[in-house]
């Protein structure tokens, strides 16, 4: 009979019998009548009406519906009933006596019994009935019994038999407040188990359950304790004890007794039963366990590295306690005591040992404060971890009275001891001398020895007596880099020595800042970490002009870091000065050698930069003798450059007549846009190498474009070795970055290179430069365009979704690239996929109208976009409109004259520009406003784009627009841009690096 939701009704619980499986609970709704009382209107409640009656139910009552389910006829037929057979059928053959399917029986029983060990306590306070002989779900009421009832068992030997019954109680309120209970009568009253484990009893309507055994030291934690089993109840509902005869006491004591005094409180008569109270020692015990699986996540930070050969060894921590002679695991709380058997003649005593729980989770608790997350009393780790977590609580835990074991059965002894690793750094003249202590208990170990151990990844050796110790993963992590550095030298006296080259500063610094190392530097060479200490250097006479404060700290920089033989790199912003501070530096070298053998300078650039380089110099510093080294026919005699100061060429140059030029010995070699060496392996980045040179310059805005290892071929020109091998520096610093986020290894290489890269960003130096006002137009799509944009965004998503499905996202990089930038260029104008397309374009609506306003006011503007096909729509619609403009991509081969007319001719009020060709390198002061037909996946690009505008010179106030179509791509890729520019702020990097940052998750977003 339907129940109407809209009416009053109540959810109430009604428990039936069922023929095969027992008692079951189903819910139901039921009709209240105007006086709310229950009615014969009666509906059955399940997950798929449930929400009709939602207004009735809490949350247990949704929990409720959906466990009872579950154990319903259907449900259990839809799980078990595989061939699919009549309910009748199925429960007949699966239930028969003699032949019936007794696994399928009893994984029926399991979950009916699983289930309803969820189901019962959440009745609490529910309406609960019993269902009447005619299906009635409102029979007699049932009462919940909200305290937890007690079990105790009852023995009583005498010289025929020993009887044994339980009793059960209840708390009862007093008037007093003081505790009392009383017996619960349930043998011969029809009483019901409901549930085995736990017990649950129904007793004359009164439904109850049973508090934990041996509560008195079992906090109600984490399920600690030992639930009353019904089974144990089961055979007195019908009779009143058990006899157990004389003859058969001695095997019932052992085998049923024993266990039974163990968990349940237990009344004897007749035989003794002794409690022992002692104090538990708490004892760790190590296990080693070799898994061929991957090492599990842990407490302990990053996961091992697999292709260690540790990795794969796993070692089990065990907690355990001590009484006396016996020890009990910490997660056996089944085992709430130990119970052995005495028997003195004709009398048995059952000597029984308590565990104390309380001072069991003090020491579980003192473990888990101290770094051990201990679960069910034991942890699986890798053994590095292990160990290393052992090494450091060694102390602490001998201090609070654990003892340390090695599982007896393990066939490799291991060192549990104390261990201790010193290390001291002393400047020497040319280099760091390194002296270092390595203590395993008693043993003393060179360090040289613990060295290529830890270069190797090495965890384990065997001390002198036998045992193995295992370095501990502190080690590695906190003097990785130091092991990593140190170099090893012969003193004079013919022994070994371990020295550090001075530009690893930074490092020795961090470890004694992290009190890792006793340090004695110099003050001087302090200085180099902080900047505000370098000496000041005078100007040369030769410098034609003036440097800002800031350039002048660059300046000082230079020259400090040649008086220790350092190299450097130059990071500026664009815009801030990097070319004028070097020929200031340069300039100072040519008067520094004014009456000596001076040698020139080598400066590499790329090809476009040259004629700016040679135009600076004759600005600035017009004594410098410059050649320009380029050209079909440029003479191949390097004799000749003795005759200059500073010899510009291109990187090309160099990897075609490295032959020639890695013989001539340069004073300086500097890389403007040293990013071009970014690839380790490329030819230009090994003839670069390959030049000689008493110092070394890199200049650029971005020395990290794709990956950390742009920075390591960069840094390891101006400072071979500072960062280590490439293999060194890609495990220890790139795969921790770029793979885990790593932000300590980050600031790590921060560290390092920090003395020798000057960066400074336009907010530090803002009051040298006029305002900018950025602001972002947001065009909305026509519809037409709408249209083509949704038909592609939806092939695309489908195509790329089931590429990464198959491939996986790094497989499918080039499908998500062109997916992504087809749907950017319809974003901008779908003329740029279709020739044929004859709409319009809501952003180049906008465009144009901020033109037209913007020229009929006399400003200049820069147009960038990454899409030459882009230009060329703006490019049509200026040309229809006879607007004058200046341009520039990649093939242009008259760039320096398209600078030259933008910059000087008033007429030419527009420059259009595509990405890569404008951005090295110019000088486009004559615009005040700078037009980004579309966003770059890498902020920094845009902000070179604005730089060609907003650099020193600028007069006046540069606005940037930035031209987003709505509900597209592009409004994505704003929100992306913030999330994914970390690394880019920290250690500056560009466009291609952010398309390899980008996760599935990002890709959805994108494509949403």
């Amino acid at each position: 009979m339907k129940v109407s939701p809209s009416e009053p009704f109540q959810v109430i619980y009604s428990l039936l019998q069922h023929e095969y499986v027992g008692y079951l609970v189903e819910a139901f709704v039921v009709q209240l009548n105007a006086k709310g009382e229950l009615t014969l209107q009666v509906q059955s409640l399940s997950p798929q009406n449930v929400a009709e009656f939602s207004a009735g139910l809490d949350e247990r009552d949704f929990e409720l519906v959906r466990l009872t389910d579950q154990i319903s006829q259907d449900a259990l037929l839809r799980r078990f009933n595989n061939r699919k057979q009549s309910a009748v059928d199925f429960f007949l053959k699966v239930f028969d006596p003699q032949k019936g399917d007794k696994v399928t029986q009893e994984a029926i029983c399991d979950h009916v019994q699983h289930t309803k060990a969820q189901i019962l306590p959440l009745l609490a306070d529910k309406p609960l009935f019993a269902m009447s002989n005619d299906g009635n779900a409102v029979g007699d009421p049932i009462t919940y019994m909200p305290e937890p009832a007690r079990v105790y068992f009852h023995f009583v030997r005498t010289d025929e038999s020993t009887t044994y019954f339980p009793i059960i109680r209840y708390p009862v309120a007093t008037d007093n407040g003081t505790p009392q209970t009383e017996r619960v009568d349930f043998q011969h009253r029809n009483a019901l188990i409901l549930c085995d484990e736990p017990a649950w009893l129904l007793v004359q309507n009164k439904l109850y359950h049973f508090a934990k055994l041996n509560r008195n030291v079992v906090s109600r934690v984490e399920g600690e304790g030992t639930d009353v089993d019904g089974k144990k109840l089961r055979p007195f509902l019908n009779k009143s004890n058990i006899v157990v005869p004389k003859k058969m006491e001695a095997q019932y004591y052992e085998r049923f007794m024993v266990p039974l005094i163990a968990q349940y409180d237990v009344f004897a008569k007749g035989f003794e039963i002794r409690t022992e109270s002692l104090t538990p020692a708490p004892v760790l015990t190590l296990s080693e366990r070799v898994d061929s699986h991957k090492v599990p996540a842990s407490l302990f930070g990053e996961p091992v590295d697999l292709a260690d050969e540790t990795a794969h060894n796993q070692v089990v921590l065990d907690l355990s306690f001590q009484y006396g002679d016996h020890t009990f695991r910490f997660d056996s709380f089944s085992q709430a005591a130990n119970v052995s058997l005495e028997v003195v003649g004709d009398d048995y005593i059952f000597h029984k040992i308590k565990r104390d729980l309380r001072v069991e989770r003090q020491r579980l608790t003192f473990l888990r404060e101290h770094g051990l997350d201990l679960r069910n009393g034991r942890t699986a780790l890798p053994k590095s971890q292990a160990f290393s977590w052992l090494a450091e609580q060694v102390q602490p835990l001998t201090d609070a009275g654990f003892q340390l074991r090695q599982n007896a059965e393990d066939t490799r002894r291991y060192f549990l001891g104390y261990s201790d690793l010193s290390i001291s750094i002393r400047e020497g003249r040319d280099w760091f001398d390194i002296y270092a202590n390595v203590r395993f208990g008693e043993f003393e170990i060179p360090f040289i020895k613990l060295r290529s151990l830890i270069l190797n990844n090495k965890h384990e050796f065997t001390l002198p007596n036998g045992e193995i110790a295992v370095i501990p993963d502190a080690w590695f992590a906190k003097y990785a880099e130091l092991v990593g550095f140190i170099e090893t030298s012969v003193d004079n006296d013919g022994t070994d020595k371990l020295v550090l080259q001075k530009h690893h500063l930074a490092l020795v610094q961090d470890l004694d800042k992290e009190s890792l190392a006793d340090t004695i530097i110099s003050r001087r060479l302090e200085g180099l970490r902080e900047f505000e200490r370098i000496d000041e250097f005078p100007l040369p006479s030769g410098f034609r002009g003036t440097l800002r404060p800031y350039q002048k700290a660059g300046y000082d920089w230079m020259n400090f870091l040649r008086q220790y033989h350092f190299g450097g790199c130059l990071a500026d912003d664009m815009g801030l000065g990097k070319t004028v501070t070097t020929l200031a530096m340069l300039q100072g070298r040519k008067e520094a050698n004014a009456d000596g053998v001076s040698r020139p300078s080598l400066l590499v650039m790329p090809t476009s930069l040259i004629y700016n380089w040679e135009l600076e110099a004759s600005r600035f510093t017009p004594d410098l003798r410059v050649l320009v080294y380029t050209g079909t026919y440029r003479d191949k005699n390097t004799a000749n450059f003795d005759d200059y100061d500073l010899v510009l060429t291109s990187y090309g140059i160099v990897r075609i007549d490295i032959d020639l030029l890695q013989h001539y010995p340069f004073d300086y070699v500097i890389l403007d846009e040293s990013q071009a060496i970014k690839n380790p392996n490329s030819y230009i980045t090994r003839a670069i190498m390959q030049v000689q040179s008493a110092h070394r310059l890199i200049l650029t805005g971005t020395p990290l474009e794709n990956s950390t290892m742009d920075l390591w071929t960069q840094i390891t020109f101006i400072n071979p070795g500072l960062l280590g091998s490439q293999s060194f520096f890609r495990n220890t610093y790139q795969i921790p970055i770029e793979k885990r986020n790593d932000e300590q290894k980050m600031h790590k290489l921060y560290g390092l290179i920090k003395p020798f890269m000057l960066r400074r960003n336009k907010a530090q130096v803002a009051t040298d430069l006029p305002a900018k006002v950025e602001t972002v137009l947001f065009c909305e799509m026509t519809p037409e365009q709408e249209k083509t944009y949704e038909e592609a965004k939806s092939y695309y998503r489908n195509l790329i979704l089931e590429r990464i499905e198959e491939e996986g996202l790094a497989k499918s990089q080039m499908v998500v690239l062109q997916g992504l930038t087809k749907l950017r260029q319809i974003a901008n104008h779908p003329r740029l996929v279709d020739q044929e397309y004859e709409g319009d374009s809501g952003k180049l609506d906008d465009v144009r109208m901020r033109l037209e306003t913007a020229i009929m006011e006399g400003h200049k503007i820069l147009i960038f976009s990454q899409f030459i096909k882009h230009l060329a729509v703006i490019k049509q619609y200026l040309t229809a409109r006879n607007i004058r403009y200046a341009y520039l991509d990649g093939s242009s081969t008259d760039r320096p004259e398209q600078v030259a007319r933008f910059q000087t001719d008033e007429s030419v009020q527009l420059f259009l520009i595509s990405l890569k060709a404008g951005g090295l390198g110019h000088n486009l002061t004559a615009a005040d406003y700078v037009f980004l037909l579309d966003p770059w996946w890498n902020p920094a690009i845009e902000a070179q784009a604005i730089d060609r505008a907003h650099r020193i010179g600028q007069q006046k106030t540069v606005f940037t627009y930035k031209f987003i179509t709505k509900n597209s791509v592009e409004e994505k890729i704003l929100a992306l841009q913030r999330s994914k520019q970390r690394l880019a702020s920290e250690l500056v990097t560009t466009e291609e690096s952010f398309m390899k940052s980008l996760t599935k998750e990002d890709v959805l977003v994108l494509l949403d």
